[in-house]
């Protein structure tokens, strides 16, 4: 290795540690002095303002045990409704993203090659006007603890390299908080640090099994069930698992 290429190595290094630093001290000032339930949209605010190549972003939080993931916080709409498109029909780059540990770039929903992977999110996410997701996930020495969603529009060449040179380092410091502030495998009876995503936490969980107790199946098949009872009616998991919890619906009966 040369000295000059040495030189420039070196220098590469110094600039990502000083974004890595600029990155935190943006998300750790978004987050300073607020209560627990104004904590994730502040992040989320803070997270598009430090991204905006993107259209919009969400932050999912991962069920491990039940192979599903719920929402933390969403910049909008369409960026909500990606997200519960990829726990619902349990496919999609987020759902990838978690299961291999790295990033994942769809520059083009439109592609053959995203329709023939991901065949119903691809069509809800083009629907919802999102021709570009990228999902990373959010690393953590105790393991991954779920991702960070992007979207755009349209698709862009240019907007995706600066996304690809950014979205990483953001994705990085946001999981170091994310697993400071609020273990997501704490116990979800407690008063947690997201009291949103942690109440549809527990909706997921005793949905689950009441499903399970009342058809006789394991922790995995009765997610499925609930996910096909969520297709079925157009309606979200959470959607669906909240119907069950407070009895309004009968997962049973068909």
């Amino acid at each position: 290795m040369s000295a000059e290429s040495g030189a420039d190595g070196r220098d590469a290094s110094r600039t990502g540690r000083l974004e890595k630093v600029r990155i935190a001290r943006a998300l750790t000032t978004a987050i300073a002095g607020l209560p627990p339930d104004e904590v994730p949209d502040a992040l989320c605010r803070a997270c598009v303002n430090l991204l905006p190549e993107v259209s919009g972003l969400s932050a999912s939080i991962a069920l491990p045990e039940l192979g599903t993931s719920i929402l933390l916080f969403a910049s909008d709409e369409v960026a909500s409704l990606l997200a519960e498109a990829q726990f619902t029909f349990g496919e999609g780059p987020c759902v990838q993203a978690f299961r291999l540990g790295h990033p994942v770039f769809a520059t083009d929903l439109t592609r053959g090659l995203y329709t023939r992977r991901w065949p119903f999110f691809t069509a809800e996410a083009v629907q919802a006007g999102a021709e570009a997701v990228f999902s990373l996930p959010l690393a953590h020495p105790a393991g991954a603890l779920g991702t960070l969603d992007l979207y755009r529009e349209s698709t862009n060449g240019k907007s995706t390299r600066l996304l690809g040179a950014a979205a990483p380092l953001v994705a990085e410091v946001l999981a170091l908080m994310v697993g400071a502030l609020g273990d997501s495998s704490a116990d979800l009876s407690e008063d947690a640090m997201w009291p949103g995503a942690k109440r549809n936490a527990v909706d997921i969980h005793l949905a689950t099994r009441m499903i399970m107790t009342q058809m006789g199946v394991n922790a995995q098949q009765a997610l499925l069930v609930l996910r096909a009872r969520a297709f079925a009616q157009d309606q979200t998991c959470t959607e669906v698992a909240r119907e069950i919890v407070n009895r309004t619906v009968d997962i049973t009966y068909e």
